[in-house]
C-alpha cells in the first residue's frame, strides 16, 4: 500500500549528502550509529524489483560513495550494509533504501552473525 506522505520522495536539498540522476543519500533520521546513511532511489519504488537496471548499479555505486564518505569523516572499524523488503523483513517506509550503518569496536557486547543477527536464535556460529 503506497503511502499518502513518503519521507523520502522529496528531499530537501540540505538533507542530500551525496545525490545522483537516479539516488541520493542522506543521513538516517534515526541513526543506529554515528554516520548512519540512506541510500534512497528519487522514483517511488518500493522493492528492488520494481526499480529498473540503470536505478540498481546507481544505488550500487551510491552505497560505494556512502561508505568512502563515512570511513573519511568517522574511520569506523566496520559496516553493516543492509535493505529491508516487505513488513516481514522490518520495511517500515514503503520506498526502497539501503542502508550504509558503520560499527565501531565495542558498541555491541559480540558483532559475530552481523546482520544474521535479525533473527537473534539463528545467528550464533558454532565455535571452532
Amino acid at each position: 500500500m503506497l503511502q499518502l506522505t513518503c519521507p523520502f520522495c522529496s528531499p530537501n536539498d540540505d538533507e542530500m549528502i551525496i545525490q545522483s540522476r537516479h539516488c541520493y543519500a542522506r543521513w538516517d533520521a534515526y541513526p543506529v550509529s554515528d554516520g548512519h546513511m540512506l541510500v534512497v532511489p528519487f522514483r517511488h519504488i518500493q522493492t528492488l524489483d520494481d526499480a529498473i537496471q540503470e536505478e540498481k548499479w546507481a544505488m550500487l555505486d551510491m552505497m560505494e560513495r556512502c561508505t568512502i564518505t563515512i570511513e573519511e569523516r568517522l574511520k569506523p572499524d566496520g559496516m553493516n550494509i543492509g535493505v529491508n523488503i516487505g513488513k516481514a523483513a522490518g520495511q517500515t517506509v514503503e520506498h526502497i533504501h539501503i542502508h550504509v550503518i558503520p560499527r565501531y569496536l565495542g558498541d555491541v557486547e559480540d558483532p559475530r552473525g552481523g546482520v544474521r543477527s535479525v533473527i537473534p536464535s539463528r545467528c550464533a556460529y558454532p565455535l571452532s
